[in-house]
């Protein structure tokens, strides 16, 4: 399968494709004529996928660099040395950053390939299913301060993105239920029928037959929103339902109770309840989408009041002039921006 980006000069091709991993030549050949790549990475993944990675690419000259994995290690102060180790291996404008990972990992090496020597050519291979069907897509980068996430980031738009759905059967379960944090997020704001596709099937396991139309319907609904709204100001900010919540709940706990997806689903849950209260989403709406969290084993509550989180929801980088642009359903598969301030989340009891 591939989907096309249109985005003039920024366009680029997704492909999905089942052992994709060990055919990657011809695709990397066909866009980057250049003769060296730094691959960036995980101590989880690089060790499962670097070698095959390496093996496809050994007709160019090939290094890497691996991170601990996880979110602590998506930082401001990891910079200077992966700048440094660029450096080293002569890395110039002319040649290609691979990130090969998750979120983490495409978010770091998508924000190293966007600044150093002011943009090199960046190719993203997810190997998780949350940046498989969200963060690979779009050109979204960043890395965290300690003050909250994704506050230093660029856009930095892959030449190519390659998806291969074999990873996730070597990925911790928790990952699994991360991503399907998101991809329920996509039935949500804007496709009732996959929504009700996740509903029916028994398990991911069960789920796991169609995946590859999975993630294909989550990058088209992507897609189009980025081809309309490149910088995050109109149709794009309904990606962000149930993001604002989820990233102050991330924070909130160093980023080591919930993962990024967690987080989303109580987010989700969160502003479907204020919306259902104000009578501005369906009734049964908030059910509906704790029946699909409840399915794929995502949590619904963070047990946390509102106060709790105001302080890291007021450093959201979607604050503007102290209103959020918060992101309500009115229904399955239909939604809208609500302008308002975070004085919004005090009329919950906890989120």
């Amino acid at each position: 399968m591939e989907i096309k980006v249109a985005l003039e000069k920024d366009s680029y091709s997704i492909i999905i494709e089942q052992g994709l991993i060990n055919n990657l030549k011809a695709y990397v050949s066909d866009v980057f004529k250049g003769q060296k790549i730094m691959i960036i990475s995980d101590d989880h993944v690089f060790p499962l996928y670097g070698k095959k990675v390496k093996e496809q690419l050994k007709d160019y000259q090939v290094n890497e660099i691996v991170i601990p994995h996880g979110e602590t290690s998506k930082r401001f102060d990891i910079l200077p040395s992966l700048y440094t180790q660029l450096l080293d291996y002569h890395i110039t404008r002319t040649d290609l950053i691979i990130a090969l990972g998750g979120g983490v990992i495409g978010d770091l090496a998508g924000f190293t390939a966007a600044t150093y020597l002011r943009g090199v050519a960046l190719i993203q291979i997810p190997t998780s299913l949350l940046a498989q069907v969200d963060s690979s897509v779009g050109g979204k980068t960043g890395v965290d301060l300690a003050q909250g996430k994704n506050l230093v980031g660029a856009f930095k738009h892959p030449m190519l993105v390659l998806i291969d759905p074999l990873t996730l059967k070597t990925l911790d379960p928790h990952f699994i239920k991360d991503g399907m944090g998101e991809v329920i997020k996509y039935g949500c704001i804007k496709d009732k029928h996959l929504f009700h596709q996740l509903l029916s099937y028994s398990s991911f396991d069960d789920l796991y037959q169609d995946i590859d139309s999975i993630i294909y319907q989550c990058i088209n609904i992507k897609r189009e929103a980025v081809e309309k709204d490149l910088f995050d100001f109109g149709d794009r900010l309904m990606l962000n339902f149930g993001h604002t919540i989820g990233h102050a709940i991330e924070q909130y706990y160093h980023y080591e109770k919930y993962s990024h997806g967690e987080a989303v689903s109580i987010g989700m849950c969160a502003m479907t309840a204020i919306s259902e209260e104000m009578n501005l989403t369906k009734k049964g709406t908030l059910e509906k989408i704790k029946a699909c969290l409840n399915l794929y084993g995502l949590p619904v509550t963070a047990h946390l009041s509102p106060n709790d989180l105001i302080k890291a929801i007021s450093l959201d980088k979607k604050n503007i002039h102290n209103t959020f642009s918060f992101v309500l359903l009115k229904e399955i598969g239909e939604s809208f921006i609500y302008k308002h301030n975070y004085n919004l989340i005090l009329s919950l009891e906890e989120v």
